[in-house]
């Protein structure tokens, strides 16, 4: 009896600690190009997020203003290691999978690439500061530098 007490006590805080590790993105976010790294032509880019997350699922709203330009783009994450099906910020359909790295979230974009018959991966890892004001969000394709994307919380 003991023992079985045991083993479902350390099921139950193993659950616990597993639930802990997930991050919450959830908010309002304004993108800083400041403090951003290898943007390019972005930093002529006002962006903001908005964020909403639940135990499964990310979903990002992003409203963005590029020379004039308005434009939205809605991004679905399973949380649960599930792949999802979502639009390239390029154009084009990707395969995408997400899996915690501790606190971080990783997500792996796959799709088309322009040269007929390839594939093109980017690796997308999102992460917030101590405080939970700063979200990074750091995206690698292939030996590329990576893009580091910095967003304030609003």
């Amino acid at each position: 009896m003991k023992t079985q007490f045991l083993i479902a006590a350390i099921g139950l805080a193993g659950l616990v600690v597993a639930s802990a590790a997930q991050t919450d993105f959830s908010g309002n976010w304004e993108f800083n190009t400041g403090k951003s790294q290898n943007i390019g032509m972005m930093a002529q880019m006002k962006m903001s997020l908005s964020i909403q997350q639940s135990d499964a699922a990310l979903d990002i709203a992003a409203n963005s203003n590029y020379q004039g330009k308005e434009q939205e783009h809605k991004t679905h994450l399973d949380l649960t290691g599930k792949s999802v099906t979502n639009e390239s910020p390029m154009g084009g359909p990707n395969d995408t999978v997400s899996k915690w790295d501790g606190a971080k979230l990783v997500t792996t974009w796959t799709g088309q690439s322009a040269i007929a018959g390839k594939t093109v991966v980017r690796t997308e890892t999102r992460s917030l500061s101590p405080d939970g004001k700063v979200l990074t969000v750091e995206s690698v394709r292939g030996s590329n530098p990576p893009v580091v994307m910095i967003f304030d919380k609003k």
